[in-house]
């Protein structure tokens, strides 16, 4: 996992709602806890594009409902600044659900467009997006 060179906003904190933007069966997802996240005590953990979490299927297939998954943040409605100076923002907050913590998504179809961002962290999710902004 590479480092990220925008500045990225983290405005999904813990606890917050997204679309699951993949064919992996599940529907809305409810993010848990954010890997790698250091804050000051008492902060809530919050993520923002490109980041790993931890996330509980809230709709979805049976066999998916109420079980843990690690998913990526692919799109998200506040706008960050990228290196150039260009700013960007989608006009939903979406995730990928993924098969294990290393990256391997676990759906084969992506809805929608996913982050620069994100493709250049992470290559194995690069590979099924068909539209990168």
């Amino acid at each position: 996992m590479k480092a990220v060179k925008a500045r990225i906003v983290k405005s999904l904190p813990s606890q917050a709602y997204v679309i699951a933007c993949d064919n992996s069966g599940a529907k809305v997802l409810k993010i848990i806890s954010v890997k790698g996240h250091k804050t000051v005590r008492g902060r809530i953990p919050a993520a923002g594009v490109g980041d790993f979490v931890l996330a509980s299927v809230k709709k979805g297939k049976l066999e998916m409902r109420k079980t843990v998954v690690p998913a990526i943040i692919v799109r998200q409605k506040k706008e960050y600044r990228r290196p150039d100076g260009t700013r960007i923002k989608f006009e939903d907050n979406a995730a990928i659900v993924l098969k294990d913590d290393k990256g391997n998504p676990k759906g084969t179809i992506f809805k929608g467009p996913i982050a620069k961002e994100v493709a250049e962290r992470w290559p194995a999710v690069a590979k099924v997006a068909n539209m990168t902004v």
